[in-house]
């Protein structure tokens, strides 16, 4: 097999320690040294060093976990780095030990058999931890909200019944009062604004409950960490406006697309970068955000074209943005979801939809250009004889007689 590279090393990198694998390709066999480094600063240091004194020129690693990263960010500058999945570079079964790891790597990597990943430039990096971050705390603060209505339920008190969101202005001044002790229905229902859809008497019934010490106990701790998951997310929101100044024009034109706001416009800027060129085709960024179906084949037949898993990021928000856009009335993204949905039902529909706008991102980005609406009857006039065929159709299956006459 072809020497793509013959000065080349391999890492297998662990929490503590860094095996490392120079492998040189000259006339005869290629000669390996194998030396093992630890993954403080200073012995990623020795670990340039070591890997400069064999003039090595490309280094590949394994992507586990968060341990590759100070390895990356130490090392890049000085070689060019590339970064494997893992799954895609398994060793031969009964073959596993650290030498053997970094050995393999520096064999694939020679002959050019390892597909690099996506590593992004670090300002976008900060950027998708910030927008990850976030995400995580609102999850956290939706789950709290989830046990604050468990324990109102233990308690009898029927609030979310009654209002929409139990941490509006309503639901969170009835909840402060109940915490600092008012437990009378008359006295709770006077912080209950007069919009809220329930009647006065059904809201006085949802207030008549049986509140402990207990329960005031868990409703303040619920309550308290609402509050700093709060403050946290203002924060964040703060810092993602920072570190989006070098890239808000690039959200901005993605923030046009129908269904897409500001939010998630920030996670997918956050997630892919604005360099598509890293991205040969919309078909590569598509397989690289696991949202088109898989290759399973086997004796000429198709066996799943289910989605690969990965990407939950990147795959959630756009599947999100969406459900959001197909409620845009007169929409191309609108005719296209009716259309698949009629054919291959409403989650392979909504898939497809999101693939259209990864799509259309990946051109916009590209291109530097805003979304342009095509319009709910784009499908029609782009086969304007197959959908008058299948309207004739549907109208002799239900017994009439059909006689199209183009204009």
């Amino acid at each position: 097999m072809e020497v793509i590279y013959r000065r080349c090393a391999g890492l297998d990198v662990h929490k503590e320690t860094v095996v490392a694998c120079v492998r040189i390709a000259n006339h005869g066999a290629p000669t390996q040294e194998v030396r093992t480094f630890t993954t403080t600063t200073s012995g990623l240091l020795g670990l340039v060093d070591w890997l400069d004194g064999y003039a090595v020129e490309h280094v590949a690693m394994e992507a586990t976990g968060v341990y590759w990263k100070p390895v990356w960010h130490v090392l890049e500058g000085h070689f060019e780095l590339v970064l494997a999945n893992a799954a895609h570079v398994k060793n031969v079964p009964g073959h596993k030990t650290d030498v053997n790891d970094a050995t393999w790597l520096a064999d694939l990597l020679a002959h050019g058999l390892i597909r690099a990943s996506f590593v992004p430039p670090v300002a976008v990096q900060n950027l998708r931890a910030l927008t990850r971050t976030r995400k995580q705390f609102v999850r956290e603060r939706s789950a709290h909200i989830q046990r604050i209505e468990k324990v109102l339920e233990d308690a009898n008190l029927k609030l979310g019944v009654v209002l929409t969101d139990i941490m509006g202005k309503s639901g969170r001044a009835v909840l402060q009062a109940i915490v600092e002790g008012h437990t009378d229905p008359e006295w709770l229902i006077t912080l209950v604004s007069l919009r809220v859809k329930a009647s006065r008497a059904e809201v006085l019934e949802a207030l008549r409950g049986r509140i402990t010490a207990h329960h005031r106990f868990m409703l303040k701790l619920h309550l308290e960490h609402i509050d700093a998951l709060d403050h946290a997310i203002a924060t964040i929101e703060q810092e993602v406006g920072a570190g989006l100044e070098p890239f808000r024009h690039a959200a901005q034109l993605v923030n046009t697309i129908p269904g897409m706001s500001s939010t998630a416009s920030h996670v997918v800027v956050g997630e892919i970068g604005i360099d598509m060129t890293r991205f040969a085709t919309p078909a590569h960024l598509l397989s690289w955000a696991c949202i088109c179906p898989r290759n399973d084949e086997s004796a000429g037949k198709r066996r799943s074209t289910r989605l690969r898993r990965g990407g939950k990021w990147l795959k959630t928000t756009l599947v999100q943005s969406a459900w959001a856009a197909v409620r845009v009335k007169g929409s191309y993204l609108q005719a296209q979801f009716h259309r698949i949905r009629a054919r291959r039902g409403a989650k392979k529909a909504i898939i497809a939809v999101a693939a259209s706008m990864l799509t259309a991102i990946w051109h916009m980005l590209r291109n530097g250009t805003e979304w342009r609406e095509l319009g709910a009857a784009y499908f029609d006039r782009a086969d304007a004889k197959k959908t008058a065929t299948r309207l004739i159709r549907r109208l002799q299956q239900i017994g009439y007689t059909v006689q199209a006459t183009p204009l």
